[in-house]
């Protein structure tokens, strides 16, 4: 009945906007409608690179940071280094999940709880890459890495296709598996020469806070346009 009631009340909606192509899509095939996308904004100000900035290749630890809840598949993550012994992994987060996977966690784990917005651009700067296991609508945090001229290795399906230029500022796996992590990481790894922190804060900077103002505005003025170009002959006739 919920679902119905979605379905009908959809009907009323003038305009529907999309965060992503992803839910674009899913707006498409749930309601058949047609929406617009604006990708949230993200405080690329906050997040920027440390000065000086290290060049990759010389940093030492490899980052993951997310609420620790079921489909944000942080236990893979952290389960994909026990294969790569060589390299350290950062996690910064808090939740459900946590105890359990940090009780069996490999030596080359590290955790270190809730992290602010401050301690988390210390992380992400000086990280080689950002890990991202999760299935999201958008994901903004993998954005916030790129800001601070960090790649990132990332689920490649829903919002990180958009988030995510493979081959410049990070690359994919396509099975959220443990395996499939740890290939893309000891890939990512061998060919980190070829990434730069540059390309991936000016990527990131096509989802600052001011371009989403910017289109969010022209959006909203647009729609008022044609709602009272096609209200005036209604109030003629009134």
């Amino acid at each position: 009945r919920l679902r119905d009631w979605d379905r009908a009340t959809s009907a009323r909606v003038t305009q529907f906007i999309a965060n992503s192509a992803f839910v674009q899509r899913r707006i498409e095939r749930c309601y058949g409608r047609a929406s617009t996308v604006i990708h949230p904004p993200v405080d690329t100000e906050s997040f920027a690179p440390l000065a000086p900035q290290p060049a990759l290749s010389d940093r030492r630890h490899y980052v993951t940071a997310s609420r620790w809840v079921p489909y944000k598949r942080l236990d893979l993550i952290v389960e994909a280094f026990r294969t790569l012994p060589d390299l350290r992994l950062v996690v910064a987060g808090d939740g459900p999940d946590l105890p359990p996977v940090r009780a069996h966690a490999p030596a080359n784990v590290e955790f270190v709880g809730q992290a602010q917005r401050e301690r988390l651009r210390e992380l992400f700067g000086s990280a080689r890459a950002f890990v991202f296991a999760a299935l999201e609508d958008f994901g903004i945090v993998p954005v916030e890495a790129q800001a601070c001229g960090t790649p990132v290795v990332a689920f490649g399906e829903g919002g990180s296709l958009e988030t995510v230029a493979p081959g410049v500022t990070g690359c994919f796996f396509h099975r959220q598996s443990a395996a499939a992590i740890a290939d893309a990481v000891a890939c990512y790894d061998a060919e980190i020469a070829s990434f730069s922190p540059a390309a991936c804060r000016a990527h990131a900077e096509r989802f600052a806070a001011a371009r989403f103002t910017a289109a969010y505005t022209r959006f909203v003025e647009d729609a008022w346009s044609a709602f009272a170009t096609r209200a005036a002959p209604e109030a003629n006739r009134g």
